[in-house]
């Protein structure tokens, strides 16, 4: 069986992911339409785009998750 994490790092770990799988994918696809389709893009988009997208996106997801589950949570029943 695998041990689980305590409950207190829900957040900072939806926040992590939540901020790789945005940032990869709009990342990807603003450079795309940016560039086109050269022969460097992959380059372009994995070397510079993306981790400059993530490093942005990373800590306003830490600080944005909180904010917008207290957000949501006063229009649906608990």
């Amino acid at each position: 069986m695998r041990r689980k994490l305590s409950a207190r790092w829900f957040s900072p770990l939806f926040a992590l992911f939540m901020s790789v799988l945005m940032s990869f994918a709009m990342s990807a696809l603003i450079t795309l339409v940016n560039l086109g389709p050269t022969p460097d893009f992959f380059a372009r988009w994995l070397l510079y785009a993306f981790p400059s997208a993530w490093a942005m996106a990373f800590p306003i997801a830490l600080f944005v998750v909180p904010v917008v589950r207290r957000g949501v949570a006063r229009f649906v029943e608990h």
